[in-house]
């Protein structure tokens, strides 16, 4: 990183663990890390014990200021202009930006989106592309304007997605890649040498938050799609089934071979291998 790379003000914006790492990356990589937006604490478990975002943790323990506003339409928005930062850094923040906090920092806003846009724009890109069985995902370096993840994008890395990996899996490798990724994307910002793309909005695709009734499947679809549907559902709102009025979580699954049985029939116990309108699941 050059002397300017590290003289530029950086307004970092996020909140779960993937925007943690990319927080500490930057830090470790030399970026002036001026401030931390990030959302409220939250009540978390069974004793509804208030807990704050990995980002709030992270900036702390680096010396970092935080804020947590509710939105950014009011003073905390009009702050961001006292801030003057050169360029604000958005990964997973939960909030959609004001044209007048876009319009602040001289390099722009940039987003670390987790998909390869414009495929899976919204909440729940990793999720959605493993429910669907996709074989590739990736992270986007982008340019934020006023639409939900429509911006010029950057830079994209592809990340791969395997046979029987869950959400959760491909979300460690994402993270793991992408925090560096970003950090090597926004350098180029700085310098100049960046080059931006319009997305082809004709290609787009969304990914909207995950519902705790999206999880529920039956035995009339395919081995396949409840497989990649259980993977994708985890660790959360994780897949389920209903048998004689209960409901059945199901954590982890295999596409078995086929049988010539009626959807729903149980071809074995151990382990627990149910007939699908193409192919078994265990």
């Amino acid at each position: 990183m050059t002397t300017t790379d590290k003289d530029a003000r950086i307004l970092f914006m996020g909140t779960p663990e993937i925007a943690r790492d990319c927080l500490v990356q930057l830090v470790e990589d030399g970026y002036n890390v001026i401030r931390a937006y990030t959302r409220e604490d939250k009540p978390v478990g069974r004793k509804k014990i208030m807990t704050a975002p990995p980002v709030k943790e992270a900036a702390l323990s680096l010396g970092i200021p935080v804020y947590q506003p509710k939105t950014l339409r009011g003073k905390y928005g009009d702050l961001v202009a006292e801030l003057a930062p050169d360029m604000i850094v958005v990964v997973a923040y939960g909030r959609i930006l004001p044209k007048k906090v876009i319009d602040v920092p001289k390099y722009g806003c940039l987003n670390l989106h987790v998909s390869l846009l414009p495929k899976y724009r919204g909440a729940a890109p990793i999720q959605w592309a493993v429910i669907n069985g996709e074989e590739m995902t990736g992270v986007t370096v982008m340019m934020i304007d006023e639409g939900l993840d429509t911006g010029d994008i950057i830079d994209v890395l592809p990340v791969p997605i395997g046979e029987n990996e869950t959400s959760e899996d491909v979300f460690e490798k994402v993270a793991d890649v992408g925090k560096v990724f970003l950090s090597s994307v926004m350098a180029k910002v700085i310098d100049g040498t960046a080059t931006r793309t319009p997305q082809d909005h004709s290609r787009a695709t969304y990914a909207p938050v995950l519902e705790r009734e999206m999880g529920m499947f039956d035995f009339t679809r395919t081995a396949r799609e409840i497989h990649n549907k259980t993977r994708g559902m985890y660790p959360w709102p994780e897949s389920y089934f209903i048998h004689e009025g209960k409901k059945v979580k199901v954590r982890k699954t295999l596409v078995g071979g086929e049988a010539r049985r009626r959807p729903g029939t149980v071809l074995s116990l151990k382990p627990l291998t149910v007939r699908t309108s193409e192919g078994a699941i265990e």
